[in-house]
């Protein structure tokens, strides 16, 4: 009986994403597209949306709900390359000036949408959707007008004839498209090792500056790997193999089971070595510096499975139809990094604190405010930047409509994934932007070969989209009544577990 009620309670839980699971599965048999196909579309569509899907987590975990307002981040980019395209500013180099030029703004931005949502606690999600409105003015007076009519541009390709306003279409294939997805890996290790070991030096010097022991054999090993690792990148079939900037995801997965196996090896070797003489004083026995044997074998044994689906020839066909642009997917792999670790300091905690209870977060002497605002700011640059990684990849920018719908999908994706109002992950974002984006993909093929009439798809998708926003903000009023309720009944309502929801609320 426990066991039936938990899978229901598990089955209940997860019904969003069992259902978009369901229809990813039928509407890809009835579009009767290759996997292959699929496949290649749907990581193409990851490599544009997941930054910016992802800069959605913090305002969540900081209780601010889903973050309308990214659409300003995005205009934010939009400005930024507009003003690097006008400048004549291409490659790596007109990318990253980019980058440069949106954070400033996008900053900028966040800290007056994060002081305006402080003036509207528990009405952000509404604040934000009208706020993203109200500049949207702002951004065609300055495209339609300011550019051109106050601030003198001469420049035919991208002002329209009269001089006053900027086209609808900006090409960007002369300046940053694919800027970011054609870096190679050989230049990624390079840069890489240098920022490594520079960390390891300023790392060490910072201790010395402040009088604090310096694990000298532990800094020396570090650089010791850096520098092997960076010396392998000189052996003719590495380099040559380095010099690739797109990755077969076959590739990609062999590394990732090669790379779990020597983690747990060199795991195993520590444990062997230093760990296992010691292991009898603690209480963990076997388990020592967060080391399982046992843990580790069910890694290495997946691994070898993982590895071993690999020969299966319809997963095969589709591994090697998927090239992965590598320096895209490590700012995602990055971005999802950096969302686990803010929430290990202060910071984060103080986040996931005030989204908890803003009554408890003052009372522990937090400052709501700020942090909120923080939170923000942190929420609108990494739109900003995902907008920019989302343009370059497409090549063109649609001056007026490319950020129009960017809240709307990113939002919509996310919840896809099983998140919520008040609760985001990582996994939930990924989970999430893949189904999202496979019913996306196969939506319009599937209405063309059941109704002959692939408009019906494309409805059909932006229905969904615009009805998993609806059905989680229905949800999230119907928590937030039924507390209030339970108030109102008194003792009753308590011992039927009232409390629980009132203090999940709270």
């Amino acid at each position: 009986m426990n066991n039936s009620r938990k899978i229901s309670d598990v089955i209940f839980k997860n019904k969003v994403v069992i259902l978009f699971v369901l229809l990813c599965i039928g509407a890809t048999a009835a579009s009767k597209q290759p996997l292959t196909f699929v496949a290649t579309e749907l990581f193409t569509r990851i490599a544009r949306n997941a930054f910016i899907v992802l800069a959605l987590i913090i305002p969540v975990i900081a209780g601010m709900g889903l973050n309308f307002g990214i659409v300003i981040g995005a205009m934010a980019a939009q400005v930024a390359i507009f003003l690097t395209t006008y400048w004549g500013l291409t490659g790596v180099g007109g990318f990253f000036a980019t980058v440069a030029l949106t954070t400033p703004i996008a900053v900028f931005f966040g800290f007056l949408v994060g002081k305006l949502f402080n003036q509207m606690k528990g009405n952000e999600m509404i604040g934000g959707l009208v706020l993203g409105y109200f500049a949207e003015g702002f951004y065609q007076l300055l495209f339609l007008f300011i550019f051109g009519g106050v601030i003198t541009m001469d420049n035919p390709t991208l002002m329209i004839a009269t001089g006053v306003g900027v086209k609808n279409t900006i090409d960007l294939s002369g300046t940053v498209k694919y800027a970011l997805d054609t870096i190679p890996m050989l230049t990624i290790i390079e840069v890489g090792f240098y920022l490594v070991v520079l960390g390891i030096v300023a790392s060490a010097l910072f201790k010395i500056a402040k009088k604090q022991p310096v694990d000298w054999k532990g800094t020396a090993a570090k650089l010791v790997a850096a520098i092997v690792i960076y010396a392998l990148t000189f052996i003719g079939p590495v380099e040559s193999f380095l010099s690739a900037d797109r990755l077969l995801l076959l590739s990609a997965v062999e590394l990732g089971c090669l790379a779990v196996v020597l983690w747990q090896a060199f795991g195993f070797i520590r444990w062997k070595l230093g760990g296992k003489a010691r292991a009898a004083s603690h209480s963990e026995g076997a388990v020592l510096h967060g080391y399982d044997p046992r843990r580790a074998a069910v890694y290495v044994i997946l691994a070898a499975v993982v590895y071993a689906v690999t020969y299966i020839p319809a997963v095969y066909d589709i591994l090697v139809a998927v090239r992965l642009p590598v320096m895209t997917f490590l700012c995602i792999g990055g971005l999802c990094v950096f969302n686990n670790l803010l929430m290990r300091t202060r910071l984060g905690q103080n986040m996931r604190t005030v989204g908890q209870s803003r009554s408890v977060a003052n009372a522990a002497g937090i400052n709501v405010d700020r942090t909120r605002i923080i939170a923000m700011i942190f929420s609108t640059v990494l739109a900003g930047w995902g907008q920019l990684i989302f343009l370059q990849n497409v090549g063109t920018l649609s001056t007026y409509g490319a950020h129009t719908q960017v809240g709307q999908f990113a939002i919509a994706a996310l919840l896809v994934g099983g998140a919520s109002v008040q609760r985001a992950t990582n996994g939930q974002a990924i989970l999430g932007i893949i189904l999202f984006h496979t019913l996306f993909i196969v939506s319009p093929l599937a209405g063309k070969e059941l109704f002959g009439d692939a408009v019906i798809g494309e409805y059909f998708r932006v229905f969904v989209s615009y009805g998993v926003i609806a059905m989680a903000l229905a949800m999230h009023a119907w928590k937030k009544v039924v507390p209030a309720s339970s108030k109102e009944d008194g003792g009753d309502k308590k011992e039927q577990g009232a409390p629980e929801a009132v203090q999940a609320d709270a």
